[in-house]
């Protein structure tokens, strides 16, 4: 049976210490965060549940756990990627009142999914997961806790994918909101988090430019839309490889080169695949690249980059620094791979995933669409759901405050005027109506 984190570390106390300062850093910065534990503390909307989570643990993730703790509600959490968590801030979030942590950087499949196991062992009765391994897991071997869960929320976009297509399967047998999807966390999170996050952990872990480099990034959604927008900003050519037709045509219009991969390959310095999809990257891709090109992985799993048919091309293997591991083929070209092929803004030895204030947006929907779960659950029947707009709404009122930005409303008859149908290309006013009125009387 797998132990809270506490009891694996040699040195629990100082662990926890390192990891409660991050904590409060990444607090100053997520006025979301703390508007809404002021509320819960107050409330105690979540008296009495019990949360189960999966996600990456590190400090914007805690601070999302302790607060909904705050709330009054159990919370189990561990690591939704075996080299995303930070092992500090998993002791100091295991020591917060209410919060049981198994996460653990570093971790084979099995303890990976033995911590899920142990999460599960809480009997949650909401999820919070991101990738949805927690609610596979759950449907898979555990069914019979269906019954007791309220509902669940999934962050990232593979998770998304992964349970509308066992929706669409008549598998999914509990409501699940579709954080991801949501605008205060696509917009921000998927184009401004990835974008930024991605860029800086690869230029800290490699200490190379961007600047004149080609960055080939594989796919065009709001992920790949980030990187390849913050890429360009820092001086880089940004070549776009895409199999959607409509997303080429508007990589293309917004000025980047569009390429196939295999064209791709011989011209890029650098790979980052967002795509969320398998072999995006493979053998006849690496037998084209030039020597010592970097290959990172911004989507969920490790399977954009064919790892397995790279080590079979290459004569040699080792570690060229820390989080890069280099690929010698038979010609002497080295290929480079960051963090395993694993998500390379969270899985790199310094590693520190998205802007707080970005996480704080995202972090501030997950919260409000558990507290709606709670208070609203029987409305929601099996599947997805896309997050109510008067929830996202209510996290931008609160950003916007914080930040201090003031912003206009609807007039009554600007919203009368949205709402109707009957207001037609030539608009009359009442007041010449009413005359109209009057002469034909």
């Amino acid at each position: 049976m797998t132990a809270p984190i506490s009891e694996r570390l040699e040195d629990a106390d100082a662990a926890r210490e390192s990891g409660r300062r991050k904590m409060d850093w990444a607090a100053q910065h997520m006025p979301i965060c703390d508007a809404l534990a002021s509320e819960f503390e107050a409330e105690q909307p979540f008296e009495g549940e019990r949360i189960g989570m999966a996600m990456h643990v590190e400090a914007k993730t805690a601070i999302l756990a302790e607060i909904l703790a705050a709330g009054g509600a159990e919370v189990a959490i561990t690591g939704c990627n075996p080299l995303s968590t930070h092992d500090d801030v998993s002791a100091a979030l295991d020591a917060v009142s209410g919060v049981t942590s198994y996460a653990e950087r570093g971790v084979d499949d099995d303890e990976y999914y033995a911590a899920i196991e142990a999460v599960i062992d809480h009997e949650p009765t909401i999820t919070v997961d991101d990738g949805m391994d927690l609610v596979a897991a759950i449907h898979e071997d555990y069914p019979e806790l269906i019954d007791t869960i309220v509902g669940g929320a999934e962050e990232t976009t593979t998770g998304v994918h992964r349970l509308r297509a066992m929706d669409e399967d008549g598998q999914l047998d509990y409501p699940v909101f579709a954080v991801n999807d949501t605008p205060m966390k696509r917009l921000f999170d998927n184009v401004h988090g990835t974008g930024e996050s991605s860029l800086a952990s690869i230029a800290m872990t490699t200490n190379l430019s961007w600047a004149g480099k080609t960055v080939v990034v594989a796919g065009y959604g709001h992920c790949g839309k980030g990187v390849a927008k913050k890429a360009s900003g820092q001086n880089a050519d940004v070549v776009v490889t895409e199999v959607e037709p409509r997303r080429a045509l508007e990589a293309h219009m917004e000025g980047y080169d569009v390429l196939p991969m295999l064209e791709a390959a011989a011209e890029g310095d650098v790979f980052i695949t967002t795509t969320g999809n398998r072999d995006v990257i493979v053998e006849e891709h690496f037998e084209r690249m030039q020597d010592g090109v970097l290959l990172a992985n911004a989507g969920h799993f490790d399977v954009e980059i064919d790892l397995d048919a790279l080590s079979d091309l290459a004569v040699d293997s080792y570690e060229a620094r820390d989080g890069v591991q280099a690929y010698e083929m038979a010609d002497g070209r080295r290929l480079n791979v960051l963090a395993e092929g694993r998500l390379v803004n969270l899985a790199t030895p310094i590693a520190l995933g998205h802007p707080v204030e970005v996480m704080d947006q995202s972090f501030g929907i997950q919260a409000v669409v558990v507290r709606e779960l709670v208070e609203n659950g029987d409305a929601y029947e099996a599947g997805v759901h896309d997050v109510p707009d008067r929830l996202d709404k209510e996290v931008a009122e609160i950003k916007l405050d914080a930040e201090g930005v003031e912003f206009d409303g609807l007039t009554e008859t600007q919203a009368e005027y949205m709402d109707s149908w009957q207001h037609g290309t030539c608009e009359v006013s009442n007041e010449v109506r009413n005359l109209e009125s009057e002469r034909g009387a």
